[in-house]
């Protein structure tokens, strides 16, 4: 395997926490740099860590010359939610820092660089079931903006500067091992955590509000396959729908009382849910499938058991510290 020097911008996120363990198990702790505006939390700590702020170009780009980097996975970025808070400063987080990395990559020949897209880049006219790889685009959110914006500069880098960036649509992911992020489908994640301790859970969508999930064992397998396959596979240079599941707030809480019998569930809807309802119901991702072998492993069930299996003592543990 070739020798790289991986360097992880927003490592402290949701997805970044777990991408960062399954670079450390591919690479060795000693070629992987994790790297957030915050101090590291939890099991970041146990590896390579330094603080970095994407937005300054300067700063990223010393870093990158010192230590020899030759890939770059770009996950920071403000949420669906927090960033209708925010907007202008969303904005500017999610696309200026994007042009920083990607122009690095030109700067220094980086080899690869990865940069997440959602299921946000979608909107209210695009097809909401099996959506297509390539469809109507009309994000209402200013994180889907950025994102359908992000699609478009990568597929450019690549056709005009020769970057090798690659990308996944993310639908919505559930972990367990770092609390949501401000994201319109962390409630999938928030209710398992819910109803371990309270047994009971309000949920800020409907009750049949279907949405594409992903476990975060899947994300991070589909990541790393996307980033290890070898160029000539790699088709779509916008970005690849990926899809595991698709369910409700309702299914998702008649499958957790399978566990555990007490459990409740209630629904508040908030602004959140014109988000949700703009995003597809589910995915169509033939195009990954086909050209670089995609498979997820995790659905609804094995999911469900899995985070209830490893949840309760992640959580004890954090009671004792």
């Amino acid at each position: 395997m070739k020798k790289h020097k991986i360097l992880i911008i927003g490592a402290g996120g949701q997805l970044g926490t777990e991408l960062t363990q399954g670079l450390w198990n591919l690479y060795g702790k000693e070629n992987v740099i994790a790297t957030d505006i915050k101090d590291p939390q939890g099991i970041l700590s146990q590896g390579n860590f330094e603080i970095l702020d994407a937005l300054k170009q300067k700063q990223l780009f010393d870093f990158i010359k010192k230590n020899s980097i030759t890939q770059i996975y770009h996950l920071a970025a403000v949420l669906s939610a927090t960033g209708e808070k925010n907007p202008k400063f969303a904005w500017n987080l999610n696309m200026d820092s994007l042009i920083h990395v990607l122009d690095a990559a030109v700067e220094f020949k980086l080899d690869r660089v990865y940069w997440p897209s959602s299921i946000a880049a979608f909107g209210p006219t695009t097809p909401k079931l099996n959506t297509p790889q390539h469809t109507v685009m009309d994000p209402t959110t200013i994180y889907g903006i950025s994102k359908f914006a992000g699609e478009r500069w990568c597929d450019w880098y690549f056709r005009n500067k020769g970057v090798d960036v690659r990308s996944l649509r993310y639908p919505g992911l559930i972990g367990y091992k770092s609390k949501p992020g401000g994201g319109t489908t962390d409630y999938a994640v928030d209710i398992y955590f819910k109803a371990i301790t309270d047994k009971k859970y309000e949920c800020f969508l409907k009750e049949d509000t279907y949405l594409p999930m992903m476990y975060m064992d899947d994300a991070v397998k589909a990541t790393l396959d996307i980033m290890e396959a070898p160029k000539e596979k790699v088709k779509v240079r916008s970005s690849y729908n990926i899809a595991a599941m698709s369910f409700c707030p309702a299914e998702i809480a008649a499958e957790i009382r399978k566990h555990i019998p007490e459990f409740t569930i209630s629904y508040n809807p908030d602004f959140r849910q014109s988000i949700a309802d703009s995003w597809p119901k589910s995915i169509d991702d033939s195009a990954a499938r086909k050209d670089w072998g995609w498979q997820p492993a995790f659905a609804l069930a094995s999911m469900t058991e899995d985070i209830l299996q490893n949840l309760p003592a992640l959580l004890a543990d954090e009671v004792e510290k």
